[in-house]
């Protein structure tokens, strides 16, 4: 069975205004309406913050008392944790901070972006995200708890949270870092006994499964995981007018942000599907370190920088300034504003002086806003709140997340080239009531969404051969319907929103204004078959997010009536005189008995011509299933039920087998069990796919029977405890422990 990646599919709306929060109410989500997003702060209650407090507390003092230092397990220092795919080449020496220099500190005088210089390792994403945390105090400690020392209680052991999927996860790690003659091999500080940084990046090597998985990636992911913000980028290409507006005010919102330059003149690829959204292919989104080129001016291409500060200068006229700062500890900007350019000569003193004030280190510099236009492609904003930051006023949010997955041959259905299986992909619903409060445009009637699609987990499984999937979503109005959105809605129904493009980025993000009404989000991959799991967040107290009914159905409540007994003499006596003759004395047929009566009987009937039908595994499983007396034996009447509901889903088989192979596809799977009566959730639909089908993703008709006859077996189950008929079931210990008996005894799987 092949691997199944998450994906998160989040949605977060706009609401008038920030609700006040219930007295003795902690968890209560959005209660600021400005400065810092309440989400990212206080998500998590505060119980599950002491809980995890509690247990690194514990496993410090544990080695404080032994007076032992802490050796994490899980995270040896060894090349596993190291590299995946090629040894680096040099010989590494893993020593704690105590036997690399004297007196070593884990911050000293706060922590701050000259604390950060790359190192060997390409990840200068994620330093050029780290660099732009230290600008925020509360954000950075939240990551980086700060009461953690080499003197007080040292253990070897320190910890950091990042954000991960919707909740703070807490990672503990030992202090053993790589080095090699001495000297760290990694992220390390301009001050050599300082140490934050580089077990920083260690954790974060952890939560990714090795130092290798943080080589190459996009600046915004490091971010949200920082945070847990909304991230958004920019083209420079097709950059807004208010482009140095967004950023000014970004800037004053604690908004994380950076820049970059593609690797080469033309660095994206660009394809149309047949929605007209366009596929992008960056390369900066898996970039590995040795793509990286130098401009003429002396900007590197494939590298992240951080943008830390705006300023306005008058030289004539005002000059829009933008500081950036280089992960790798030095400047190599040559054009003008740079440290020993003239156009600092044409300036007055005080701005000299002020500018200069902001600049704390030599890996920092100016570039004018025209210049940073002209020479960086993208740009990469992760806010603190979903307001946009054209808007001056700030809103109160709610975000929901819907979790989901594509499974190859089920779910994964692609985007809409594929109209022949787009439509087995995720459905999440969602319902907008509420208007948006715009004093300036009374008539505006919309509701603003924002949308982010996540694929989560491959990072950390690019050991395995993992790529980052294209993906994006389209957004479709639908009135009433709780199903599964079928093929034909699609065909004759465009899109109302849609994500810009399809791309090969961790999340890709839009916001919509959308009208009242009900909608249907479809995430997908672009091409079909590609497995994954994703999501993201949404809803107010009229705003709500739903998500595809994650139960069972019930059938009707109206039971079917039962299938009159066949009226062809002929076939009846047929039955009666072949039953008879392989039954026996006892009078009832056996697993082994009921292999040779359904070869006779078939081969007096057009059928699926299966011979694979005739094996023992498909009547080794009717056999427990169609008994109704505990027996494991069928009488004449099971036989004849039996046959009929063979004949029903025979003739279902054929409906969905056009080309007569003898087999169905996997994606027309689906609607064959909703024809037999079934009624399933997404979930059992990717089961029954990961189950049954072959590698070509298609199933048999042995196979079909043999997950008709467990599903038949799984309904009447329930429905034997289904007393009142009403569809709900409720059991007591002793029930739940029979119910899995005789499921299992019936079909042979839990």
């Amino acid at each position: 069975m092949a691997l199944v990646e998450e994906t998160s599919v989040k949605v977060a709306l706009e609401t008038e205004a920030s609700p006040d929060v219930p007295e003795g109410k902690t968890d209560y989500p959005f209660t600021a309406s400005n400065s810092i997003y309440t989400a990212i702060l206080s998500r998590n209650e505060a119980v599950k913050d002491a809980k995890r407090l509690k247990n690194f507390l514990e496993l410090r003092d544990k080695y404080v008392h032994k007076k032992v230092l802490f050796e994490d397990p899980l995270f040896p220092p060894n090349d596993s944790s190291l590299w995946y795919s090629s040894k680096f080449p040099i010989e590494f020496e893993w020593k704690r901070p105590t036997e690399i220099c004297d007196n070593p500190q884990f911050i000293i005088d706060g922590a701050s972006r000259t604390d950060i210089c790359q190192g060997e390792l390409g990840d200068c994403w994620l330093l050029a995200a780290i660099a732009c945390l230290t600008l925020n105090d509360k954000l950075l400690y939240r990551v980086i708890p700060s009461d953690q020392s080499f003197t007080e209680n040292y253990a070897g052991i320190f910890h950091f949270q990042f954000w991960r999927y919707g909740e703070w996860v807490d990672v503990v790690v030992d202090d053993r870092i790589p080095t090699s003659n001495n000297q760290l091999v990694f992220t390390k500080s301009f001050r050599k006994n300082e140490f934050w940084s580089a077990l920083l990046e260690k954790a974060y090597a952890k939560l990714h499964g090795s130092y290798e998985a943080l080589k190459g990636g996009n600046t915004l992911e490091a971010m949200e995981d920082f945070t847990g913000g909304v991230t958004e980028f920019f083209e420079m290409s097709e950059a807004p007018k208010e482009l140095y507006k967004i950023m000014k005010k970004a800037l004053e919102r604690g908004s994380l942000m950076g820049c970059s330059i593609d690797v080469s003149q033309h660095p994206t690829t660009l394809y149309l599907c047949s929605d007209g959204l366009s596929i992008l292919s960056l390369s900066q989104a898996l970039l590995p370190s040795h793509c990286e080129t130098e401009t003429a001016n002396g900007l590197v291409r494939g590298h992240a920088y951080s943008i830390t500060a705006l300023e306005e200068v008058t030289k004539d006229t005002k000059i829009r300034l933008v500081q950036m700062r280089n992960p790798w500890g030095m400047v190599l900007w040559k054009g003008p504003w740079n440290a020993k350019s003239k156009e600092w000569s044409t300036i007055s003193s005080s701005d000299k002086a002020r500018l200069k004030k902001k600049t704390v280190e030599t890996s920092e510099t100016w570039i004018s806003f025209e210049d940073f236009k002209k020479n960086f492609t993208k740009l990469e904003i992760c806010n603190l709140t979903p307001d946009t930051l054209l808007d001056d006023r700030s809103h109160s949010w709610t975000v929901a997340v819907n979790e989901g997955r594509w499974v190859r041959g089920s779910s994964a259905g692609g985007c809409r080239n594929f109209p022949d299986t787009f439509w087995t992909n995720p459905q999440y619903r969602m319902r907008l009531y509420e208007e948006d409060d715009d004093p300036d445009d009374p008539e505006h009637v919309a509701c603003t969404v924002m949308v982010a699609l996540m694929q989560k987990g491959r990072r950390k499984d690019r050991s395995k051969g993992a790529k980052l999937y294209t993906i994006g979503f389209s957004i479709y109005e639908m009135i009433g319907s709780q199903q599964h959105l079928q093929k034909d809605f699609f065909l004759y129904n465009a899109s109302k929103a849609k994500c810009k493009s399809y791309i090969n980025l961790r999340e890709v993000s839009e916001r919509f204004c959308l009208p009242p009404g009900e909608y249907v989000i479809i995430p997908s991959t672009f091409d079909p078959h590609e497995e994954g799991d994703g999501g993201r967040e949404g809803a107010k107290a009229n705003k709500e997010i739903e998500q595809d009914d994650i139960e069972v159905q019930k059938e009707k409540k109206e039971k079917p009536k039962p299938q009159q007994p066949d009226e062809e003499s002929g076939e009846h006596k047929m039955f009666r005189a072949i039953y008879q003759q392989i039954a026996g004395e006892d009078m009832q047929i056996c697993a082994n008995e009921l292999k040779v009566v359904m070869k006779r009987v078939l081969e007096k009937r057009e059928c699926c011509h299966d011979p694979s039908f005739l094996m023992p595994e498909p009547s080794s499983s009717l056999v427990p299933t169609m008994s109704t007396d505990g027996t494991g034996k069928l009488n004449l009447q099971e036989f004849k039920h039996l046959w009929s509901k063979i004949k029903a889903w025979q003739l279902i088989f054929k409906k969905y087998d056009k080309d007569k192979s003898s087999t169905i596809s996997s994606f027309e799977m689906r609607n064959a069990v909703n024809d037999a009566g079934f009624r399933l959730n997404n979930q059992l639909y990717d089961i029954i796919t990961m189950r049954y089908a072959d590698e070509h993703l298609n199933i048999d008709f042995d196979s079909f029977i043999c997950c008709f006859v467990r599903l038949e077996g799984m309904f009447r189950t329930f429905h034997a405890f289904d007393k009142n008929g009403d569809g709900t079931i409720k059991l007591n210990v002793l029930e739940v422990k029979r119910s899995r008996h005789v499921h299992t005894k019936r079909n042979s799987v839990h």
